[in-house]
């Protein structure tokens, strides 16, 4: 499948446009996989990548994975997120690791703000070329200490660090999901939660952990509990806010693309999945995890789930559950309690 933004994001390099360096590193953020990242840039490229499903397909393919961002990389790439702070965050790391008369090079669809994130790394760096491909937007810049904006850069280094929200209850920061507040449709759900939940209980998609938080706090009767997210940066978020608690149940946290299934046998499933990649709707992700969540649930575990009252998923949860029931139609969200057959 065609990835409009990343096959712009490597069209100067395809057009000499811009040279690939013959030594030094290329550090690609926020990394996806094309089979033409080992054509163009070869054993040069490192990648830095938090979403679990994008991270297990470059590892997969042999290309390297590092945690911390290469430090004086001759050519920085990347695809910054839809979400202004943490794409000017993006952007000023991609600065702060280039070498002195090295490149960033970063590419945004037209639909995602291109044109913003543009005049982003216009103003803190200045441009030094653009070219547009595939409703897409690639624009670089070379790095120059002389010139670029020193303020603006500890500026916007500090834009998606960790902050506490909520009047200091949760730690939380931009990017993730609802990151600012509690999300409605989780409070929905935790709601109609019964306090009986016992056994081994997972969290899909648990964010910043909301809802094992909530758990937690009022099922005394839970024997395990595990976290499963996709993104790290929330991950990590989350296993701070357990901390606080001191749960006095073993905890594990996941970082894991839910779809590839669980790693344990459940007796309740609680999630509120994605459904979306941009503006768009993604209804098969939701349909994936109501999957995962079968397989993963023991004979008789049950499933909660709360979605938004037009995604179409009655038809994957008759097929996948042995029954299931909307125990609650509120403020534009449904709550769906799904059994599983117990043979």
């Amino acid at each position: 499948m065609l990835d409009p933004a990343l096959e712009t994001l490597l069209l100067p390099f395809e057009n000499d446009s811009l040279d690939v360096p013959e030594g030094g590193k290329v550090l690609f953020l926020r990394a996806r996989f094309s089979p033409k990242l080992k054509e163009v840039f070869g054993s040069a490229l490192v990648c830095q990548q938090s979403f679990a499903p994008d991270a297990d397909i470059l590892s997969r393919a042999g290309l390297e994975l590092v945690e911390a961002p290469v430090e004086a990389a001759e050519i920085t790439l990347v695809l910054p997120p839809r979400q202004k702070q943490e794409a000017r965050a993006l952007l000023a790391h991609a600065v702060n690791t280039t070498r002195d008369g090295g490149f960033v090079v970063a590419c945004v669809s037209n639909t995602e703000g291109a044109k913003s994130c543009e005049a982003d790394l216009n103003k803190l760096a200045g441009l030094d070329g653009k070219l547009s491909k595939h409703k897409c937007r690639v624009f670089w810049a070379a790095v120059s200490r002389d010139t670029l904006d020193g303020g603006l850069l500890n500026e916007w280094l500090q834009l998606d660090m960790p902050r506490e929200i909520e009047d200091g209850r949760f730690t939380s920061r931009p990017g993730i999901f609802s990151w600012d507040h509690i999300d409605p449709a989780s409070k929905l759900l935790v709601s109609k939660l019964p306090e009986g939940l016992k056994g081994r209980v997972a969290d899909l998609g648990a964010g910043y952990g909301y809802l094992s938080t909530e758990i937690l706090q009022r099922c005394s009767s839970l024997a395990a509990l595990d976290l499963y997210e996709a993104e790290k940066r929330a991950l990590d978020l989350a296993a701070g806010n357990i901390g606080r608690l001191e749960p006095k149940i073993p905890v594990e946290f996941h970082w894991a693309d839910v779809t590839r299934g669980l790693k344990h046998s459940y007796d309740f499933v609680v999630m509120n999945p994605p459904f979306h990649t941009g503006k768009a709707d993604r209804t098969d992700l939701g349909q994936a995890f109501i999957v995962a969540a079968s397989k993963g649930l023991k004979p008789g575990g049950s499933l909660y789930m709360v979605a938004n009252r037009h995604l179409p998923y009655e038809s994957t949860l008759d097929r996948y559950f042995e029954s299931f029931e909307i125990i609650a139609d509120e403020q534009g969200y449904k709550v769906i309690q799904a059994k599983k057959a117990r043979r």
